[in-house]
């Protein structure tokens, strides 16, 4: 059986033949059972990007995940970036930050 993580990265390697592509299942940072697939942090590096502004980025990999997203994905932190964006941050992306909601609040 595929899993959610899986199907997040054959959808997004068909779409923008990325040239970096990390699908993170941060699930278990969250106030969730163990084994869930609900939160993403997902890294997209792309020449599809170029001249697009980030929102526009990012309504592209949403409107491309809107059926895991309507299924019972409750979070994506999304990286899309050109190359020419990747290589200027070291081939490097923030840390999510920790979960601050549900059971776990400071």
């Amino acid at each position: 059986m595929t899993t959610i993580q899986e199907t997040i990265q054959q959808k997004l390697e068909s779409a923008f033949s990325p040239l970096h592509l990390e699908v993170i299942n941060e699930s278990h940072m969250h106030n969730v059972p163990e084994g869930s697939e609900s939160h993403f942090k997902i890294v997209v590096v792309s020449d599809a990007f170029k001249g697009e502004r980030l929102i526009n980025r990012h309504r592209q990999v949403n409107k491309l995940l809107a059926e895991e997203l309507r299924a019972g994905v409750h979070a994506i932190a999304l990286h899309t970036l050109t190359p020419e964006d990747w290589f200027d941050q070291g081939g490097r992306t923030a840390d999510s930050p920790p979960c601050l909601g549900g059971s776990k609040q400071a």
